[in-house]
């Protein structure tokens, strides 16, 4: 311990920065919306609290306050950071302390690439245990033991950016949180400065009095009042930018963290569009293949298997958050989606894989949560990933035969048949379409002639398909032929051709197309819809989803109902000649290879813009955030060295050369206190030099001595040469110093404060 401190000093700084670590950890709570993280910063808090007093009370030294943090990180992580590794809900376990420690290394960027909030999912709370027992111990342990105890307010501080920098991306902006942080912090500062000051003022009533001391007492009460009134100026001042600029942004826009620049854990492009292989699911020896067994929804449920949201003219992809912010990003669902706001009803499913296998999990209406089963079970539950925008499970270690899970959703509410001529197009973001054939618009405007009503052209379109279009998935013996892909060329062929055949996979991606046409944002999704518990290839189909204002998302069908085809009339002349198109056979899905389209990973974020610019313009956001995070940082240190820069000018610049060179003592004086110097508090500026054992303070004592106590004016160069001396003493007092050490003298607060009381005992 460096100093002495009061009780009361100690109860009042403890609620203090207990008050601004608890509002600090409050901007963690949109990352875990759990009371764990309660329990978590209560124990952390007052943990952090007893390590910090018992090493005020044992004098410890900082090697030895750092080991007993750990050892209460070790006591009271397991029981409070990774809840699921106890026993008895207290008694960590031997896995559970494995997960703690690595926890410490790997729970940041796991943070970063799961879904909000994570509630105590595995071991996601350790980054909050670290940050607020380490907080709680560095405030206590500045404040108490070093001699810049303002420097306490700064660990909160850290929590704050932290929390906020790994927080989610939407418009959540913690503005009420951060002032009233800053409240706090300011209420501290000014407590800490009072205190200090109180404490200076007691030692000058203790000391002998000597010429000047009252004038003395005066300028150091004054002093301290700027100090406190500049503090609160300067922060009421950041707490009025800050609002105004939270009022000046706007709300719709999320804000870059951390998170959004984390590159996706699973991306979909790196996988072949499951659409493509639709095909393969007719082939004789899949057809009849059961694939998995479903139990707990009834007959005729369509089963998701993907949803498919981007389409380049050639293939229909699953989109990725990293083309397009549209389609949703994949991340890792810590705990169960709260979906209590859907209209809908319950659904509980329990699905065994036997001859599917892929890296796209089925599941029916909107996901809660899902738990798999088996020996594999703990490895699919790590690698499952979901994309809450297209509603689109995966997992990466890939569902084979065996594996076995429960699934829990909302089947939102639909409307009938007769609801679809009164829909209105939704709000929802979709990536755009990139090739739309002009077979497919002519046959639209065919469809939709003489309708105006949105939703009526939609119903019309759907009408039209199902009277002009018929069923052949080209591979029995007894059915015509069909075409396999969904190129922009074989959709524009369905339209062409005399008779308009195709299957799922054609009539999904015309008909997706032709609503985007008609306003309505649209998407693709691939699936099965059940005929019994046990789904075999054959039960596979493709529908489309079509965003609405009055339902969200709408499931509509628009594949033909299944007939018989009619023979092909030769002496049709209606067909249209085309070139022949070479066709790439139906691709086996593959977990090594992207044969999807893949755009520009560097694409565009917004429309309209050139990308070379949006580039430009990400990179500079990018640049101006970190600057201000280091700029925040570093603002305490900046403020520190400014404030010692514009002391040193003042006394520079004083009215009269007897107070230059006054003022160039106390300079040198300052320069001993911030060396870790303590001279005599009453001492004579001899005794004061004695303390370097250096000639030249010596001599520039006897010089200031002379200069202010002879009764003359020193002339000007006089005090040029005095001045010279404080540099080059300056510069000795650096020498065999590290860069960092060198730093931490511009950085001391022990010339500013209370501490630097010496200069006010001489003339």
């Amino acid at each position: 311990m460096t100093r002495t401190v009061s009780r009361t000093f100690v109860v009042v700084t403890t609620a203090l920065l207990w008050l601004a670590i608890s509002l600090a950890s409050a901007a963690l709570w949109p990352i875990y919306r759990s009371p764990a993280l309660i329990t978590l910063v209560t124990v952390s808090v007052i943990a952090g609290t007893v390590v910090a007093l018992v090493a005020l009370w044992r004098k410890w030294s900082f090697v030895t306050t750092t080991l007993a943090t750990f050892i209460a990180f070790l006591v009271i992580g397991v029981p409070i950071a990774v809840p699921s590794e106890t026993q008895y809900s207290v008694l960590p376990t031997l896995a559970g302390l494995l997960d703690l420690v690595f926890g410490v290394a790997l729970g940041w960027k796991q943070l970063l690439t799961i879904s909000l909030p994570v509630g105590s999912y595995q071991a996601l709370l350790v980054p909050a245990l670290v940050l607020v027992l380490g907080a709680t111990v560095a405030s206590l342990s500045i404040a108490f033991r070093t001699k810049s105890a303002e420097l306490a307010v700064i660990p909160p501080v850290i929590v704050f950016l932290v929390a906020v920098a790994f927080g989610p991306t939407y418009p959540d902006r913690p503005v009420t949180l951060a002032i009233t942080l800053l409240v706090a912090i300011a209420l501290t500062l000014v407590w800490l400065r009072w205190r200090r000051r109180r404490d200076t003022v007691n030692a000058l009533e203790a000391a002998t009095d000597t010429p000047g001391m009252a004038r003395r007492k005066r300028e150091f009460g004054f002093a301290g009042a700027r100090t406190v009134i500049s503090a609160i100026i300067i922060l009421s001042i950041a707490a009025s930018a800050a609002v105004s600029m939270a009022n000046a942004l706007p709300p719709k826009n999320d804000r870059s963290v951390l998170r959004t620049s984390i590159v996706e854990p699973f991306d979909p492009r790196d996988y072949v569009s499951p659409l493509s292989g639709f095909r393969r699911y007719w082939q004789p020896a899949t057809a009849n293949s059961v694939l998995f067994e479903v139990s707990g929804v009834p007959l005729g449920t369509s089963v998701r298997l993907a949803t498919l949201d981007s389409y380049d003219g050639v293939v229909y992809a699953v989109g990725s958050g990293r083309v397009t912010n549209a389609s949703g990003s994949f991340a890792r669902v810590p705990s169960r989606f709260d979906q209590s706001d859907v209209d809908g009803s319950p659904v509980a499913m329990s699905i065994t894989i036997a001859n599917y296998t892929g890296v796209w999990v089925p599941t029916v209406g909107l996901f809660e949560e899902v738990d798999f089963e088996g020996s594999r079970a703990s490895e699919l539950n790590d690698s499952f990933y979901y994309n809450k925008v297209s509603g689109t499970a995966a997992v990466t270690e890939r569902l084979q035969s065996g594996d076995s899970y429960t699934f829990e959703g909302v089947l939102p509410v639909q409307p009938g048949a007769d609801e679809i001529s009164s829909l209105m197009p939704g709000t929802a973001e979709v990536p755009p379409i990139g090739v739309s054939p002009d077979e497919l618009t002519e046959k639209l405007d065919q469809y939709v002639r003489g309708v105006t009503e949105p939703g009526e052209r939609l119903a019309a379109m759907l009408r039209g398909l199902a009277a002009d279009g018929y069923i052949s998935h080209g591979v029995g013996v007894d059915e015509p032929p069909s075409r396999s892909g969904h190129s922009a060329d074989r959709i524009a062929e369905l339209f062409t051709e005399p008779r308009m055949i195709g299957d799922g996979e054609q009539y999904a991606v015309a008909a997706s197309i032709m609503a985007n046409e008609l306003g309505f944002p649209s998407r693709v999704v691939l699936g099965f819809v059940t005929s019994d518990q046990q789904i075999r290839g054959s039960d596979v189909t493709a529908w489309i989803e079509v965003n609405t204002a009055q339902y969200g998302w709408v499931t509509l069908d628009p594949n033909p109902p299944l007939r018989e085809i009619p023979d092909e009339d030769p002496n049709d002349t209606a067909q249209v000649a085309r070139p022949q198109t070479i066709v790439q056979p139906p691709e086996i899905e593959s977990d090594t290879l992207n044969r999807q389209s893949n755009p520009d990973s560097e694409q565009a974020l917004q429309p309209g813009l050139d990308p070379v610019l949006q580039a430009i313009l990400a990179a500079l956001r990018t640049v101006g955030w970190t600057l201000l995070v280091i700029l925040v940082l570093a603002a305490p240190f900046l403020l520190i060295i400014a404030a010692k820069v514009r002391r040193r000018l003042l006394r520079r610049r004083a009215n009269s050369t007897v107070e230059q060179i006054s003022g160039g003592w106390q300079e040198f004086e300052d320069s001993l206190l911030d060396h870790g110097y303590s001279p005599p508090l009453s001492g004579t500026r001899t005794e004061v030099a004695a303390v370097v054992q250096e000639p030249a303070a010596h001599d520039l004592a006897v010089h200031a001595d002379r200069a202010i106590f002879s009764g003359a004016d020193p002339k000007s160069d006089e005090v040029e040469a005095f001045w010279t001396n404080v540099t080059d003493l300056e510069n000795q007092l650096h020498t065999g110093l590290s860069r960092w050490a060198r730093f931490r003298t511009k950085i001391s607060l022990r010339s500013l404060g209370g501490y630097s009381v010496t200069s006010l005992f001489k003339r």
